[in-house]
């Protein structure tokens, strides 16, 4: 038998539910799902989150363990993102099923209808605390031939109305910019996105030494902005669109397709209704997806969300909320 501290892919067990029955059978109650989620926190067993003593606890109520060398109590949710929370394990779970099981991404108001939430707000919450989740900070940056350019997605915060008979929407205009590796003869690898406030150098180039490894050939347009990329260790291929015969969407075709597919994800699956300040969260979410599109496996995203859930800061709704707008053209 599989004990709670053994990785869960370890043993020839699999460390993930495949379809819905297997879920259902795999996390029947709370304590099946707390045990999962400590082999998913501690692989190599309980490490104390105030002395750093790996060492096997004693549990002084369901969930909460005791660091026999400190005495501190802790639980596995604390310090990640189910910190505090109020709604069962078992709907988290299912949540984050649901949520890597749909191809194009979920609204806050689908995910409230599925699992049965009682608000609105808890939906919105949770899947912003799972976009948290969704980036590593140590994943590796881009590498070989990375495309480069910046576009324009049009996006609607819908005000509350201030009164019964009529709401106000203002559609603004969000500058991001955008990284695709592209392979040669065809076919692309992973992207990265970022909303940025000008298509100057002092926008562009950061975004570019944060995603893209040095030594890589980087193409762009014909942007003054990109000059200074040669003296910081690309190879820079810059392509100047004015006057050219090839047309930009075939001169820079990773870029223009990543384009399209993120401004019909915004308009399809979300309505365009997404706050300026919120955007870079729903933009880590189409960089998961993307980068995750030939898995054939939706059980393994489940996992690598969860690994990720547990080592992951909390995020409270007033965190999400608080967020500042951007300065955005409005039309």
């Amino acid at each position: 038998m599989l004990d709670k501290y053994t990785a869960i892919d370890s043993g020839g067990v699999n460390p993930y539910p495949r379809t819905w029955s297997e879920f259902l059978a795999r996390f029947p109650t709370e304590e099946a799902c707390l045990t999962y989620l400590e082999a998913l926190r501690w692989p190599q067993g309980f490490v104390c989150p105030r002395c750093a003593v790996a060492s096997s606890p004693s549990r002084v109520s369901r969930g909460r363990l005791l660091c026999k060398d400190c005495g501190h109590q802790s639980t596995v949710t604390a310090g990640t993102i189910f910190d505090k929370t109020r709604t069962p394990l078992r709907v988290w779970l299912a949540g984050a099923w649901y949520v890597t099981n749909q191809k194009l991404g979920v609204s806050a108001l689908g995910l409230q209808r599925v699992l049965g939430l009682g608000g609105y707000q808890t939906a919105w919450t949770m899947l912003h605390r799972f976009r948290k989740a969704m980036v590593r900070l140590d994943r590796e940056r881009l590498g070989g031939l990375v495309e480069v350019d910046e576009t324009y997605l049009a996006i609607t915060d819908r005000e509350a109305p201030i009164s019964k008979a009529k709401r106000k929407n203002n559609t603004s205009k969000v500058l991001i910019a955008i990284a695709v590796e592209v392979h040669e003869p065809k076919g692309f690898g992973r992207i990265r996105l970022q909303r940025v406030d000008s298509d100057a150098d002092v926008c562009v180039v950061p975004f570019v030494e944060a995603n893209i490894e040095p030594g890589s050939v980087v193409r762009t347009d014909g942007s003054a902005a990109y000059r200074s990329l040669t003296q910081r260790g690309y190879t820079h291929q810059r392509t100047v669109m004015l006057g050219s015969d090839v047309p930009a969407h075939v001169s820079m075709v990773g870029v223009h397709r990543v384009a399209s597919l993120v401004k019909r994800w915004i308009l399809g699956t979300h309505h365009g209704a997404v706050q300026p300040g919120h955007l870079d969260a729903y933009l880590d979410e189409f960089v998961f997806r993307f980068n995750r599109r030939t898995s054939g496996s939706r059980g393994l995203l489940f996992y690598r969300l969860l690994q990720q859930a547990v080592i992951t800061d909390p995020l409270t709704y007033n965190d999400v909320v608080s967020r500042q707008p951007v300065v955005a053209n409005s039309e």
